[in-house]
C-alpha cells in the first residue's frame, strides 16, 4: 500500500512539473497579434508625453526588498522621481485635462463606501466623450467589432468601457459600493490601513508626490535592465501617505485614452479571472496583466520586464 501510495505520489510530481513547465512556456510565448495592435495605439497615441520634452524623471538608486505588509523601506532616491512635467500642456489636451477632473472623486481607502455625486457622473462622462474621440480608442473599438467583442454603435460601446472602468462594486466583503476599475489603477487605493492597492498610472503618481503625499524609493529591475529617463515602463517602489508599495508598475508619459484602449482589449479578449499576455511595445517587452471583478475590471498593470530592445534577437555581427 505504501508503494502504491509512493508510486502514485511520484507521478504526481511528474505531472506538476511537466504541466508547470508548460506553463512557464506559455508564458514565454509573445502575442504577436496583440503586440502588433498595441504597436498601433502606440502610434497613434498623439497626446502622449514625450520624455526630456514635456516631462523629465531621475531614476536614481535601485530599491531593495520589502515583503509585502512592511512599510519601512531603504531610500535609495534622494530625489524625486519626476524632476518636472508640462502641466500647461496637459491642460491644453482634453483627455488629459478631463482626466485630472477625476482624480479627486474617490475615498482612498476601500471598506469605504464611495458617494459619487451627479457633477462626478458628468465628470466621467465628459471625460469617456473626450477618450472616445481619439484615434487610439477608435481603433480599439475596431479591432474589438470584428472580434465579435464589442458594437459598432458609439452609444453603446461608451457604456461598455462605462461598466469596466466605472462602474461601482464591493472591493471588500461586508462593505458598500467601495471601489471601481478606474480608481483601483489610476488613482489607487488604501486596504485595511496596512497596504497600497492599485495605483499604476505617472499622472497620479507625478501629483502626488509634487503634493507631499508620495516618496519615491527607487526602480526595481533585474542588474541587465537598469532604466533609461526615456524608458516608457517602469517598475517603481514607492511610499504613500505613509503606506510603502513594494513594487509597483506604470507607463511613463502614456495618454490615459492608450492606457484605457489596452487593458479593455485585453480584458474583452479573455474570459478568465486573471490574464496574463506578453507584448513587445515599442522598445518594451512586458506582461500585461488583468483581473477581472466579474464584468468591471479589478486591476490591469503593465509588468516590464525588458527595455532598451534587449529582449530582441541580435542579428550576427557581419
Amino acid at each position: 500500500m505504501n508503494t502504491m501510495a509512493g508510486t502514485r505520489f511520484l507521478i504526481g510530481l511528474l505531472l506538476l512539473a511537466v504541466l508547470g513547465s508548460e506553463l512557464d512556456a506559455s508564458r514565454l510565448t509573445v502575442n504577436q497579434e496583440l503586440s502588433n495592435l498595441f504597436n498601433e495605439f502606440w502610434t497613434l497615441d498623439v497626446n502622449r508625453m514625450q520624455p526630456g520634452v514635456d516631462y523629465s524623471i531621475l531614476v536614481q538608486g535601485k530599491a531593495g526588498y520589502v515583503s509585502q505588509g512592511s512599510n519601512v523601506a531603504r531610500d535609495r532616491a534622494s530625489q524625486p522621481l519626476f524632476s518636472n512635467v508640462n502641466e500647461t500642456k496637459l491642460g491644453l489636451i482634453p483627455t488629459f485635462s478631463r482626466f485630472l477632473t477625476l482624480l479627486d472623486n474617490y475615498e482612498m481607502s476601500t471598506g469605504v463606501a464611495e458617494r459619487i455625486s451627479p457633477e462626478e457622473v458628468a465628470e466621467n462622462n465628459l471625460f469617456l466623450d473626450a477618450v472616445m474621440e481619439t484615434e487610439v480608442m477608435k481603433r480599439a473599438q475596431r479591432y474589438l467589432v470584428g472580434k465579435g467583442k464589442s458594437s459598432a454603435n458609439a452609444r453603446q460601446f461608451r457604456s461598455q468601457l462605462y461598466l469596466i472602468w466605472f462602474q461601482l462594486y464591493h472591493r471588500e466583503r461586508n462593505a458598500g459600493m467601495d471601489s471601481s476599475g478606474f480608481e483601483h489603477v489610476f488613482v489607487g487605493e488604501t486596504k485595511s490601513g496596512t497596504e497600497i492597492i492599485g495605483f499604476h498610472n505617472w499622472l497620479q503618481f507625478y501629483l502626488q508626490e509634487k503634493h507631499g503625499h508620495l516618496d519615491y524609493k527607487g526602480y526595481k529591475a533585474r542588474e541587465q535592465d537598469i532604466p533609461d529617463q526615456d524608458d516608457h515602463v517602469l517598475n517603481l517602489q514607492f511610499s504613500w501617505h505613509g503606506l510603502v508599495k513594494p513594487v509597483g508598475s506604470a507607463f511613463v508619459g502614456a495618454s490615459p485614452e492608450f492606457e484605457m484602449a489596452l487593458f479593455t482589449v485585453v480584458f474583452l479578449m479573455n474570459t478568465q479571472r486573471s490574464t496574463a499576455v506578453l507584448v513587445n511595445i515599442d522598445q518594451c517587452q512586458m506582461e500585461l496583466v488583468v483581473i477581472r471583478h466579474g464584468r468591471s475590471l479589478g486591476t490591469a498593470y503593465p509588468r516590464l520586464l525588458s527595455s532598451n530592445s534587449r529582449h530582441l534577437p541580435r542579428s550576427p555581427a557581419q
